[in-house]
């Protein structure tokens, strides 16, 4: 599991507009360190819900800070980021952490302020693999091997040939071959030119036919639709391992959206491409993906043509990435115009380090508008599927995109899953998958209609539940027990019994959490209390242009670019810090401890309303 999208958040001052117009006109940014993880800790336990109410869960969508896994396809958001105003307007009905139950600190110095994610560029995340291996992207050289094609494979086809090639593999039109004319035609140019078609363009096969004297390429389904974009086994040596493992260093995207847009440029399905966790969007992030027969010499070609995305550090091996490998993410976070003293910032980053903080599921669990998702979890739990319906359509306070406002106006009115859908231009969100779902199977039958939505979206609500027991329980356990270890935490008891009020008041029984569709039944495990990071670093820096990174990126060092030169006496104090964690931890929650802050949009939104854009 693993990384948070979190947009910037203010614990003080706004953004002036160069500031945001800084932020969206950057291209590839800033960098992070190494280390390993592993949080010590306290643990406590209990019989709960097949990710527990404790669980660090391997299939969950929302991301978060270290990268949350992902399975299959995931939906699109229904609440894109509107304007400033609008978010801030929306976000008056968000939740703050005392509402999923983050109430307490473990350290004891006094808190201060500071920028979170000013700029994206701000908040860096190195992944580290299962070997304790942090992934770095430092060389973009590719692989030699005599299999793969020369590059004029990649530059023989123009711009029209390869729109009708895209055509025809994608079925867009009725055509059934395209006919490439091969100008100053010799056997060698010929053989370019099938490569390039079948290499570029996987499920298509290719021909030559002479017509009217001239020699043509043609190019033709080799097996109708179940050829389109599928791996060509025949074409891969036998000699070299079947998945191609790469670093991606991303910017400002998360991880789905970045596989969405690999797969579209080399024209296959997402679904070749694995990884151990998902990463930030609002981050530049580093990771080892790895993708099924594609070569190393086309991923890099790609390099030349991507905004925001860089591919290296290739290598041919014979197995996939599988979600929850990674030992943890390595973090390096500025944190900008602070307010502490020296002596209170140095209180706090050794309180980081040696005692650590508070294992919370960050506010990123629980979504951002008005219907916390953990609400929905727990009347999937109850078996309430009309209030699971109701919850996801109804309409709600807060701004959100007017469509979806027109959607749940008409929902609310008449009751009609058709007439609000056509209210809806996204169909693939939550709202739009659910009320394609009751179009299809009924009114009477919302478990099947709800059964549309992925997997992953529906086990998201569960998680969010699991995660707001979690935080109430732990905030329960610090408070009764301070950090000592007692009889009761590894079993029912003691603490155990909060749970079984907890959930007796939300109609649940932690005894029997089956449910009768196996997805929703709910086993349990142990998470840790307290996590303490491992290779903490930091360092207090002046500067005066809030504009300048601070620190060099892996892509910095790659193309010599110098290190910031910053004042010694400059306007404003910056605070950067260095950091490992364990997977399905919060980088917020860390944070949070060194500042002693609400760091719930909802707050941050009352400080600053402008860092979304």
């Amino acid at each position: 599991m693993e990384t948070v999208e979190m947009n910037s958040v203010s614990l003080k001052r706004p953004h002036s507009e160069d500031d945001l117009d800084e932020i969206k006109r950057q291209k590839i940014s800033e960098n992070s360190k190494t280390g390993n993880d592993s949080g010590q800790s306290i643990e406590t336990g209990t019989e709960q819900p097949d990710k527990s109410l404790l669980e660090d869960t391997k299939n969950e969508i929302i991301p978060n800070e270290e990268g949350e896994e992902q399975e299959d396809e995931e939906l699109e958001d229904s609440d894109e980021d509107g304007d400033s105003e609008s978010f801030a307007d929306m976000m008056k009905h968000g939740l703050t952490e005392s509402d999923v139950g983050i109430t307490k600190f473990v350290s004891s110095h006094k808190g201060f302020s500071g920028i979170l994610k000013e700029r994206y560029s701000d908040f860096v995340v190195h992944e580290i693999g299962k070997d304790g291996r942090v992934s770095h992207l430092d060389d973009f050289s590719v692989p030699v091997d005599d299999e793969d094609p020369s590059e004029e494979t990649f530059t023989v086809l123009s711009d029209d040939d390869k729109q009708r090639l895209e055509e025809l593999q994608l079925l867009k039109n009725k055509e059934t071959s395209v006919a490439i004319e091969v100008i100053e035609d010799t056997k060698e140019k010929r053989t370019v030119i099938h490569q390039a078609v079948k290499s570029l363009f996987p499920g298509l096969e290719t021909k030559t036919e002479d017509r009217d004297g001239k020699k043509y390429i043609i190019a033709y389904h080799a097996a109708g639709k179940k050829a389109l974009a599928n791996p060509r086994k025949h074409s891969w040596p036998k000699s070299r391992g079947s998945y191609c493992h790469f670093v991606l260093y991303k910017e400002n995207k998360d991880t789905m959206d970045a596989i969405n847009v690999l797969s579209k440029f080399l024209r296959v399905k997402p679904n070749i491409f694995s990884y151990m966790g998902t990463k930030d969007k609002r981050a530049i992030t580093v990771q080892e993906i790895a993708v099924l027969r594609i070569t190393a010499q086309r991923l890099a070609h790609l390099n030349k043509c991507l905004m925001n995305f860089k591919l290296g550090n290739f290598s041919y091996k014979n197995h996939p990435l599988k979600l929850g490998e990674l030992q943890g993410n390595h973090f390096t976070v500025v944190l900008r115009n602070i307010t502490g003293t020296d002596d209170q910032i140095e209180q706090a980053m050794h309180s980081l380090r040696e005692i650590g903080f508070i294992n919370y599921y960050g506010m990123q669990r629980f979504g951002t508008t008005a219907v916390p998702t953990y609400q929905i979890g727990r009347a999937i739990l109850q078996n309430n599927w009309n209030e699971v319906m109701d919850l996801i359509l109804k309409p709600r306070p807060g701004a959100e995109k007017g469509y979806l406002v027109k959607c749940r106006e008409e929902w609310a009115k008449t009751r009609d899953p058709a007439a609000a859908l056509k209210k809806l231009p996204v169909k693939r969100c939550v709202e739009g998958q659910l009320l394609r779902g009751l179009l299809k199977y009924g009114m009477k039958n919302i478990i099947s209609a709800f059964g549309i939505i992925p997997r992953n979206n529906r086990l998201m609500y569960i998680h969010s539940y699991q995660s707001y027991v979690w935080n109430n329980m732990v905030s329960k356990r610090i408070e009764e027990y301070g950090l000592r270890a007692v009889p009761g935490d590894l079993t029912l008891k003691g603490v155990g019994e909060a749970y079984k009020e907890m959930l007796v008041a939300d109609n649940l029984d932690i005894n029997n959490m089956r449910h009768k569709i196996r997805d929703y039944s709910l086993s349990g495990a142990y998470r840790k209390i307290i996590i303490r990071p491992q290779n903490v670093n930091w360092e207090v820096v002046a500067y005066d242009d809030p504009k300048i990174p601070l620190f060099t990126t892996d892509l910095d060092k790659l193309e010599g670019k110098p290190l910031p030169v910053l004042p010694t006496d400059g306007k404003f104090r910056a605070l950067k810090m260095e950091f490992s964690l364990p997977p399905s931890t919060y980088a917020t929650m860390a944070i949070r401890e060194v500042l002693k802050m609400d760091t719930s949009i909802k707050n941050q939104t009352q400080l600053n309303t402008t860092w979304l854009r």
